[in-house]
């Protein structure tokens, strides 16, 4: 510390040798310093001064420059405010007119507007709040027009979905003026036919090979009222502007998906069918026009828009349809028990399926299935008929017409083809040979052929299938349905005799007449018979059925009658001796007989003759039943010898030629076993039977051994067994020992045959 003091205070020193060194210069420069000091506040004061008269002269000249610099920043801010105006400016015309097509529906020239506001017009001017308002509202308007659009198509597809009937209905008639005209126009100028038509939104078709029908048709049917379109029908603009829009908004494939989805809805609600459709050809015909109006509108779709639908969408759906179709007309169809109703069902599916062809539907499958049709067409055709036939029947008198004049004579030959020479050379009156259930059935044959023919027409079928289809079917009628008839005719339990042999002279006739049917058919048709394949009529087996059933039925009846007779008869199996004259049932019967082979006379021969070996056999058996019947315990000689005159009765009978055509003694031949039999017990000889036994030369070769013995041992007395008559046994005990020896000789014969 203290060489620090003694340091500082050596500083000390040299600084104030220094402050000495130079005060005499500080001094002067003070003093020179207050002598400018009054110059400098005179200075001052003159600044001052000036100044302020600088002052006042320059503040007005600042005020005015003030006021220059004002006005030009209010016209620059002018000029830039009318730059930006003139951008903003075609924005908000842009969005005004976005606003007005909105509010007039062009919502596809709205889009575009908007497109040229969000790509050109936006962008100029986006740092703007309005601008970005617009923006942000673009999305939203989009969407509202999505949504409108869709709105306005599901109104279109309601639209065509309540005018899918009456476009059917005006497309089917287009299809029937478009055939006809091209049917006029193949027959004048001998071309083929039109491909498909177009449909034209003036009310003409056009066809792809150039000519539009409807400009030179003639006077008559431009005057006839035109046909509307499906344009008239049916307002398309809302499926365009949706297909557009969603186009245009990129979202093409879900408005297509969306269309194509609901179309399939619609098309599944079209194919369902009305639970009473079979009842009226109305039913059907709305569900036609429906699936017609359906189809029609689709096509126009394809064709008026690319690839909303495709080809392949509509095959699909097309396909779908024909399956579902085809399902229901087969089972609706098999409701159907009207003909007619049948018949105008095959018109409607005609022309359905003509419709549909001319725009390029396939529709074999629906030709194919109308063979189903015509074949419940001749199932209710041949229901119908059953009731004709059975009506003819039941109000036939089964006996020959009379005709009194020539015009009644030429009246049942225009119906029905009957030419016999000796009945033409008659003089009259006279009758023919049929009943009238003939012409009346040949007639209604004809009838059944021309409904069967209604069927075939505009079946875009050769006339040799159609004559085919006839033939076949009049076979079914013929075979099937007439046949039946018949027979039930002949089971009848009041058809009689005389009605069974009128009932064969039908069928003969009606047999005759089955050539002349094959004929009509091919007057019909123009094919001839004799082209290969063509199909026989089967009537000649159906008649020679119906007659042979008859036969039999006549012989059944005959027999019953004998039956009926034989009853009658009361024999007393114990009497002495006979009446010396036949029973009276048997004569009875034998009158019967005669009476009714007189009927036969109109039978041809083999029937008659027939008919009477039956009878006469019938009763040879029920007559030798009656003698071994086993209640009938015993049995005289009286009523053997009765017996043996009522078959002498039936001998007479039968040599009498009841029915002529029979050889020699025939007919007598039916009653030898009962004769050979008689004659053995009448004449008693025993001896003979038992020593010519087996030989074919035998005098009693039809009497069996069994049957022999089963009538002696009838014969015997029942109070003593082996013992023939009493007064054999009184007379000849040796004799009885012979009628033992006979009745053993017999037991053995029928044993060995027995074993």
């Amino acid at each position: 510390m203290e060489k620090l003091d003694a340091r500082i205070r050596n500083h000390d020193r040299e600084i104030e040798k220094m402050c000495n060194f130079h005060h005499q210069g500080f001094v002067d420069a003070i003093t020179e310093l207050l002598k400018v000091r009054t110059d400098a506040e005179k200075l001052m004061g003159q600044v001052t001064d000036t100044n302020r008269r600088l002052q006042e002269a320059g503040r007005e000249v600042t005020a005015q420059t003030e006021e220059v610099i004002c006005c030009r920043i209010q016209q620059r801010n002018m000029v830039t405010t009318v730059e930006k105006l003139q951008l903003c400016i075609p924005v908000l015309e842009m969005y005004s007119k976005l606003k007005e097509q909105l509010e007039s529906k062009r919502y596809y020239a709205a889009l575009k507007t908007m497109e040229q506001l969000e790509k050109v017009y936006i962008p100029r001017v986006s740092q703007y709040r309005f601008c970005q308002i617009m923006a942000e509202n673009l999305p939203r308007l989009r969407e509202e027009i999505k949504e409108i659009s869709m709105s306005d198509l599901k109104d279109f597809l309601e639209s065509i979905r309540k005018h899918s009937d009456k476009v059917g209905e005006t497309a089917m008639r287009q299809a029937q003026q478009h055939r006809t005209f091209n049917s006029a126009v193949a027959k004048q100028a001998n071309i083929g036919h039109y491909d498909k038509p177009v449909y034209s939104f003036n009310g003409r078709m056009h066809t792809q090979n150039g000519l539009m029908i409807g400009d030179d048709i003639g006077d008559e049917e431009e005057a006839d009222e035109e046909i509307p379109t499906a344009q008239d029908l049916v307002d398309f603009s809302p499926v365009y502007r949706c297909l557009h829009i969603y186009t245009v908004l990129g979202d093409r494939e879900t408005f297509e998906n969306y269309y194509r989805k609901q179309r399939k809805k619609q098309a599944r609600l079209v194919l369902q069918p009305q639970a009473n459709m079979h009842e009226t050809v109305e039913g059907y015909r709305r569900y036609f026009n429906q699936i017609v109006g359906f189809f029609v509108v689709e096509d126009h779709i394809l064709n008026a828009t690319q690839g909303l639908v495709t080809r392949a969408f509509t095959d699909e759906l097309w396909n779908m349809a024909l399956s579902k179709i085809i399902a229901v007309l087969r089972t609706h169809s098999s409701y159907c028990d009207d003909p007619d109703l049948v018949l105008e069902l095959k018109n409607l599916i005609v022309i359905f399926a003509d419709t549909l062809q001319d725009y390029g539907f396939p529709v074999n499958r629906l030709f194919d299935l109308l063979f189903e049709v015509r074949d419940q067409y001749n199932e209710t055709l041949l229901k119908k008929w059953v009731l004709v036939f059975r009506e003819i029947f039941e109000l036939d008198n089964y006996s020959p017409i009379p005709v009194e004049t020539e015009d009644e004579y030429k009246l049942v030959v225009s119906r029905f083809p009957f030419h016999d020479a000796e009945i033409e050379k008659q003089d009259f009156p006279k009758k023919l040979p049929m009943s009238q259930s003939v012409p009346q059935i040949y007639t209604q044959v004809k009838e059944f052929i021309y409904a069967s023919l209604k069927f075939s027409e505009s079946l875009h079928r050769s006339s040799t299938e159609i004559d085919d289809m006839l033939r076949k079917s009049t076979n079914l009628l013929l075979t099937r349905t007439l046949s039946s008839c018949l027979q039930n005719l002949i089971k009848k339990p009041h058809i009689g005799l005389t009605e069974l042999v009128q009932i064969i002279i039908n069928t003969t006739h009606l047999e005759q007449a089955c050539k002349y049917l094959e004929e009509f058919i091919t007057n019909i048709t123009n094919v001839s018979p004799e082209t290969v394949h063509t199909t026989r009529l089967y009537g000649l087996s159906t008649f020679k059925d119906a007659r042979h059933s008859a036969e039999g039925e006549i012989y059944t009846k005959l027999n019953q009658k004998i039956d009926e007779f034989v009853q009658l008869a009361d024999y007393e199996w114990g009497m002495a001796e006979s009446d010396g004259r036949a029973s009276g049932y048997l004569m009875d019967l034998i009158n019967f007989l005669r009476s009714t082979f007189q009927v036969f006379t109109h039978l041809p021969g083999k029937v008659a003759q027939t008919a009477c070996m039956s009878a006469c056999k019938h009763l040879s058996i029920s007559l030798m039943q009656m003698l071994l019947d086993t209640e009938l315990k015993q049995i005289s000689m009286g009523a053997i010898q009765q017996f043996n005159l009522d078959v002498i009765q039936c001998e007479l009978f039968a040599s009498s030629e009841p029915v002529p055509g029979f050889q020699g003694d025939t007919l007598q031949l039916a009653f030898i076993d009962l004769r050979q039999l008689l004659d053995l017990f009448m004449v008693w000889d025993w001896s003979t039977y038992l020593a010519d036994y087996g030989q074919p030369t035998s005098k009693y070769l039809r009497v069996n051994p069994a049957t022999a013995l089963a009538l002696l041992e009838k014969m015997k007395d029942t109070s003593k067994k082996n013992n023939i008559f009493s007064q054999f046994r009184k007379n000849d005990r040796d004799k009885q020992k012979l009628i033992e020896t006979v009745v053993k000789q017999l037991r053995s014969l029928v044993n060995g045959m027995s074993s």
